[in-house]
């Protein structure tokens, strides 16, 4: 995993770890895809909001343009959490799955 990535889930790992104690949360293998899924949920939601697609719930713009950016933080964070428990590489899945792409020459079609 790159040095960057690394250093975030670390981080990530100690706040988790902080939140699981004072809040009595087992963390097993389900609660890293569900929790996942769960701020997934909430970041949908945010964006439904500042899009005027669902209920603003008394909030101006400003307040939920924040709570998109911290949803998106959220996902993030679990997605970290998510490749740790899992023993994924993200970064190596990177390079393989999406940067590849990068070392292609772009190809038109003659017509």
């Amino acid at each position: 995993m790159s040095k960057a990535l690394e250093e975030l889930a670390e981080k990530v790992g100690r706040v988790s770890d902080i939140y699981a104690t004072r809040n009595d949360i087992a963390r097993d293998d389900d609660w890293y895809a569900l929790k996942l899924q769960e701020e997934v949920g909430e970041l949908v939601s945010a964006y439904l909001r500042l899009t005027g697609r669902g209920r603003a719930k008394g909030e101006g713009r400003e307040a939920i343009a924040a709570s998109l950016a911290d949803e998106t933080a959220d996902v993030l964070a679990q997605l970290l959490l998510f490749a740790a428990h899992n023993g994924i590489d993200l970064a190596a899945a990177l390079d393989r799955k999406w940067f590849s792409y990068l070392d292609k020459s772009p190809t038109r079609s003659s017509a």
